[in-house]
Parts: C-alpha cells; structure tokens; sequence
C-alpha cells in the first residue's frame, strides 16, 4: 500500500535534501507569525510541523549519502581504471566492508561475495564502463547465480541499465551498483590499486 504519491509534495520532498524541507517550515513559521495577530501565533508552527518531520526523516535516510559532485568524480576516477586495477580496487574495497571474496573465471560472474552473516552473491564487474546496460549480461549473470546457488546477483555499471534490463533485474534479485554506490563503498576517494603479489 502507497502512503503517498510519487510526486506529492512530501514524496519530492523526500528525495531532495533534508534541509530544503527545513527551510520550508522556518519559512512558513516566520511568515505566519508576520502576517497573523498574536493571538494565533501556533497556527504557523503546527502548519511546519509535517514539514519538520520530513526534514528529519529525509536526514535520516540521505545520511552517509555521497554528493553528486563526489559521486561524478568517483565515476571519472573508476572509468580511468583498467580492469586489472579496477577489479583489485573493488576487492579492496569490498574486503574492507567486512566480505569475503573470491575471484571467479567464468565469464559471467567476476567475483563471488560472501557477507559477514553468510549471505552469498556473484559479482559482474567486468562491464563497469558500459554506458548502457541491457538484458543479456544480467541473463548470463542470472544462470550463474542460479548453478552456483548464491542468494543474490550483483551486476556493477557506472552506466545507466535500459528499461528492460531494469526489469529483469527486478524480476531476478539483481542489485545494481552503481557510481553512487560506489561513492559509498570508497568513501575516502578511489584509491591506487594494490599491488599484485
């Protein structure tokens, strides 16, 4: 069940940042206290009160949440990798986060991710630079999960996935990881890649 429609007022304000929905009730406080008497000074501030809500609710679920400046950049500095340095990166990064990890030959699957409470995925990272992604790696990545018995597929894209790959993915347990995702995972900047041994 919806509670509210995707671009209601408070839906938008939802996704915008926390303090957009601040600035909206000191704005409605201050000009109702300046255009009311005195005597009905509450009203302006029961009025800010669903605006205040989101506001704590939106900080609530953007914190940790990279900018789109740092998201960009991220993006830039990951699509300047080659593979080797790029794969070596992730697994740094995704070791760091407290997973196990496993290199995979198959082509499908890069990377096979085990979580500190036993959830199992396959990785696809190969493709990360692709500026679309469509239904055919996911499939591919799809049968490899399902041989392989993992709970959960992955598929990492700096690019945008088409609609039907959006989908499918939907359909299959597929998580995309995306430049913003990234962002999260590298949250001190993409690093140099470590050196082989």
């Amino acid at each position: 069940m919806k509670l509210m429609a995707k671009n209601s007022l408070f839906a938008i304000l939802l996704r915008s940042p926390w303090w957009i929905s601040l600035l909206v009730a000191a704005v409605l406080i201050v000009i109702g206290l300046a255009a009311l008497p005195p005597a009905y000074a509450p009203f302006p501030v029961f009025a800010a009160i669903p605006f205040l809500a989101i506001a704590g609710i939106a900080a609530w679920k953007q914190r940790g949440k990279p900018s789109p400046a740092r998201v960009e950049q991220t993006a830039a500095a990951l699509a300047a990798l080659s593979w080797p340095a790029f794969a070596d990166v992730l697994e740094a990064a995704l070791r760091r986060d407290g997973c196990e990890i496993r290199r995979l030959s198959s082509g499908a699957a890069d990377f096979e991710v085990t979580r500190a409470g036993g959830g199992r995925a396959l990785l696809a990272a190969r493709r990360w630079k692709a500026a679309h992604t469509g239904v055919e790696p996911l499939q591919r990545l799809e049968s490899a999960r399902a041989d392989a018995g993992a709970g959960e597929s992955i598929y990492v894209a700096l690019g945008a996935p088409s609609a039907p790959a959006r989908d499918y993915a939907s359909r299959h347990n597929i998580r995309f990881m995306d430049a913003e995702a990234l962002a999260r995972l590298l949250p001190a900047g993409v690093p140099q890649a470590p050196a082989r041994q």
